[in-house]
């Protein structure tokens, strides 16, 4: 693997990122953290790549390749397919806010090939492997413009020791994941006429009859069903029903 060009200090820096990035990645083993190198496409060309661009009191990208088991975790979640860029966003906006104050973009999802590749093209990019014994299982990849300069402004903020990632596998390795959550009272079905013809006051009947349970969906997908109840003028739902995931319903 090539040495990185950037100075002492600054790899330091991107270390103490790598850190931080890997206390709140999600991952099914302990991993540890390697010695920085030049950023190149065959680092890690297996799993899913999670790229995006940041802002602020440093500028530039940050890259994180996640091995195929967290991948597929979240492909087969019990509550169906989870977002991977949600689940790994906290690990990218650690490496990137270690920096400084920092603006990050929404980031996406690429070939692990091509997110290395793109990065490695920027001067003076740098990877850090995470490492489970000696075998790469994910990768840091970042790139500042400029870099901040030796014990310059921009220096990470040191949050102490680093402890070592938990070690989390199947659900488990899923718990930090953010997940969208609603409540449906009911359906209906309209046509593009009826649709049309809605106004200030107009009613919409739904399919469900009045006191009847509301449905409590996670990603779109049904786990839950329970009262509509209102906590300080806001709306909530009170849980009754707990729906299985191999129910059917």
């Amino acid at each position: 693997m090539t040495a990185p060009t950037i100075t002492e200090p600054q790899l330091a820096l991107v270390r103490a990122a790598a850190e931080q990035a890997l206390a709140v990645l999600p991952t099914s083993r302990e991993l540890a953290v390697g010695a920085p190198v030049a950023a190149s496409a065959d680092l890690l060309t297996s799993g899913q790549a999670i790229t995006a661009r940041f802002s602020g009191a440093a500028a530039g990208e940050v890259v994180v390749v996640v091995g195929q088991d967290l991948a597929d975790a979240l492909k087969e979640s019990p509550l169906g397919e989870l977002d991977l860029t949600a689940a790994v966003r906290p690990a990218l906006e650690a490496a990137a806010r270690a920096f400084g104050p920092v603006v990050l973009d929404p980031g996406q999802i690429m070939e692990p090939a091509v997110a290395l590749s793109a990065i490695a093209a920027k001067a003076d990019s740098v990877a850090v492997p995470l490492l489970d014994g000696g075998e790469i299982r994910a990768v840091l990849a970042l790139a500042l413009s400029p870099w901040p300069s030796d014990g310059g402004p921009g220096g990470i903020a040191r949050r102490g020791p680093s402890a070592a990632a938990p070690i989390r596998g199947g659900l488990d390795m899923l718990h930090d994941v953010e997940m969208e959550v609603s409540a449906e009272l009911g359906r209906t079905r309209m046509s593009v006429r009826e649709l049309l013809s809605l106004s200030p006051g107009a009613i919409v009947e739904l399919d469900r009859a009045a006191g009847s349970p509301a449905d409590l969906l996670v990603n779109g997908r049904l786990i839950a069903r329970g009262e509509v109840v209102v906590i300080d003028e806001n709306f909530g739902i009170r849980i009754t029903e707990i729906v299985s995931p191999g129910s059917g319903e």
